[in-house]
């Protein structure tokens, strides 16, 4: 019989829960007997919650300040953001699982775990609940609601996080993070170790909302190596034009500037090294890809520690000073750039290409199990 399953996701904080949400619907899509329907969980809330969600890209662009506040505020009155959530989803929702009638409920989002757990709660409605944590490290408590059925976790440091807040370990199941199919290589684009000597193809980005000093660090690269780079602005239409007007005419045809490109997974393919934030998202497709990424630096609160996640594990460096570009890539190339060559092996070795695929497999059973105690009731 097929299952149904709803993904509470959302569009506009970020890409990354949407791209999430795509990797595991490609999934569904391909090998199981199973629907999906997909919502922004900030629609729910009609215009005032999709105006609130539509603040995230303008205040991570302008004041990463202000961002670390609200960040701080949440984290410490998750109750109250629940409430207040669910005070404005609750006719919608409730509409909602009216229409579609789900099997399983999927949070991809933390601000939407706790405020549907009050309505289930609220209205005595049972449906399992999994939330999927879309952070790496510094997660916020709205991801550990101790009253869902399973949390996802894509690394072992948001697992032992959850447990700090008080979740049970047993109710956390450690899978990876879930990367869109088409950023893995195959056959025919498989990644060879860097050689020495032959011009550098660089690639800057910042995530979806395109932040960070781009100009700076594109001016060192051409002043330092004999290279190419190309540029992803992402949504960020001011930036993509100033760039252009800064950098098209003295570099030409050796600088390519995008706004927000659908195949960044070809772009990631033909970098030797990539820059950019420590957003979890872009550093795992990254990783899927194969790219060495340097990184420039991370939003406050939700991705301060990303950047040192992935270092320890040798699958990037730091890079926060920009005039420290030019030693550090020299470092990368010393000895016949086995420091560069040792990243790209360690990214194969780290990334789960069938996270997407045991997350649905997992949710699934959980279905399965939940369908069968109501039975013996």
């Amino acid at each position: 019989m097929t299952k149904k399953i709803l993904i509470i996701s959302s569009d506009n904080t970020g890409h990354g829960h949407k791209s999430i949400t795509e990797s595991l619907c490609e999934k569904i899509g391909m090998d199981h007997d199973s629907k999906v329907h997909v919502v922004d969980g900030f629609s729910l809330g009609g215009h005032p919650l999709m105006n609130i969600g539509k603040t995230y890209g303008p205040i991570t662009r302008r004041s990463e300040n202000l961002w670390e506040k609200v960040f701080n505020y949440s984290a410490e009155n998750p109750e109250l953001i629940d409430k207040f959530i669910e005070m404005l989803i609750r006719k919608n929702f409730l509409k909602l699982l009216d229409e579609e009638k789900p099997d399983l409920i999927l949070s991809v989002h933390p601000n939407f775990n706790g405020s549907i757990l009050n309505i289930l709660e609220k209205e005595f409605i049972k449906i399992p609940f999994i939330t999927l944590i879309a952070d790496l490290v510094n997660i916020s408590p709205l991801w550990a609601d101790k009253r869902a059925d399973y949390i996802i976790s894509p690394t072992i440091e948001a697992r032992d996080k959850c447990i700090e807040y008080g979740v049970s370990a047993e109710n956390i199941k450690v899978v990876g993070f879930p990367v869109r199919s088409r950023f893995f290589r195959n056959s025919t684009n498989k990644k060879v170790n860097y050689q020495v000597g032959t011009p550098l193809n660089f690639l800057i980005m910042s995530g979806g909302e395109g932040v960070g000093n781009m100009k700076s660090i594109a001016e060192i690269l051409f002043d330092q190596f004999d290279c190419t780079v190309k540029i992803v602005a992402g949504r960020n239409a001011k930036l993509k034009a100033e760039l252009e007007q800064s950098l098209k005419g003295k570099y030409g045809t050796k600088v390519d500037i995008y706004g927000f490109t659908k195949d960044i997974q070809d772009l990631m393919f033909q970098a030797d090294i990539a820059f950019t934030r420590g957003s979890p998202n872009v550093m795992f497709e990254a990783f899927a890809s194969n790219t060495p990424i340097m990184i420039t630096g991370a939003l406050p609160g939700q991705e301060q520690d990303n950047p040192t996640f992935a270092e320890k594990l040798n699958l990037g460096v730091i890079c926060k000073d920009p005039s420290q570009i030019e030693t550090k890539i020299n470092q990368l190339l010393e000895n016949d750039a086995e420091k560069l060559n040792h990243i790209i092996h360690c990214q194969r070795k780290f990334i789960n290409s069938r996270a997407a695929e045991e997350i649905i497999q997992f949710m699934l059973e959980v279905e399965n199990r939940f369908e069968w105690k109501l039975q013996l009731a």
